[in-house]
């Protein structure tokens, strides 16, 4: 026997509650952050394949830490990237939130191209390495390095022994804010006087 129209409006109702609650939800989804921050396997880093499409903080030109190397004749360039969502933080606080990432970019600079005369451009990548600040490392931060850019690693271990030493010391005295050389990043500095966040010393 065929159905009357009365007989099919609850499986009608039912089924368009039940399209609506799985649109309702798909929203709800579409609308939540995804997740930025560090990727582990075990302790090791996983190395951010997308961290060009994260918040750029500035670049360098020949930047070093060593006297040694002051009068490199080819200087390279260093970029910094930060996760978005960290990012995003620092402008409304003035400090990093727990699982922020950095990633150091180098690349060669390069002068010999038309209708280039004098400057200097960024060339092919050379090494890339990452800081993170995540209370799961004892001291609240870790450095990795994933290679050089011929043959980067996938993931990365913590550094240890006199490597992460001299990486501490320098991070923990010449930084503007706590482990961070916000004084390289002009709007971010702005940001930090703005909060009170720049570190006392370094005034």
């Amino acid at each position: 026997p065929s159905q009357t129209a009365t007989d099919l409006m609850p499986k009608t109702l039912v089924l368009f509650g039940l399209v609506y609650v799985a649109a309702a939800s798909f929203a709800a989804f579409a609308q939540q952050p995804q997740r930025d921050g560090p990727r582990y396997d075990g302790m090791t880093l996983v190395r951010p394949v997308d961290y060009r499409e994260w918040a750029f903080l500035g670049s360098g030109l020949g930047l070093t830490y060593d006297n040694g190397n002051a009068a490199n004749a080819a200087p390279p360039f260093t970029n910094v990237f930060v996760n978005p969502s960290s990012y995003r933080s620092f402008m409304e606080t003035g400090t990093w939130p727990n699982q922020t990432v950095f990633v150091l970019e180098s690349r060669r600079s390069e002068t010999n191209a038309a209708p280039n005369v004098g400057g200097r451009f960024q060339g092919e990548m050379l090494g890339l390495e990452a800081e993170v600040k995540d209370s799961r490392f004892p001291d609240g931060w870790a450095f990795f390095n994933f290679g050089r850019a011929s043959a980067l690693s996938n993931a990365a271990a913590p550094l240890t022994g006199d490597a992460v030493r001299a990486c501490v010391e320098c991070h923990t005295q010449h930084t503007a804010v706590k482990r961070t050389f916000v004084q390289f990043y002009p709007t971010l500095l702005e940001v930090a006087r703005r909060k009170g966040t720049i570190k006392p010393a370094f005034r």
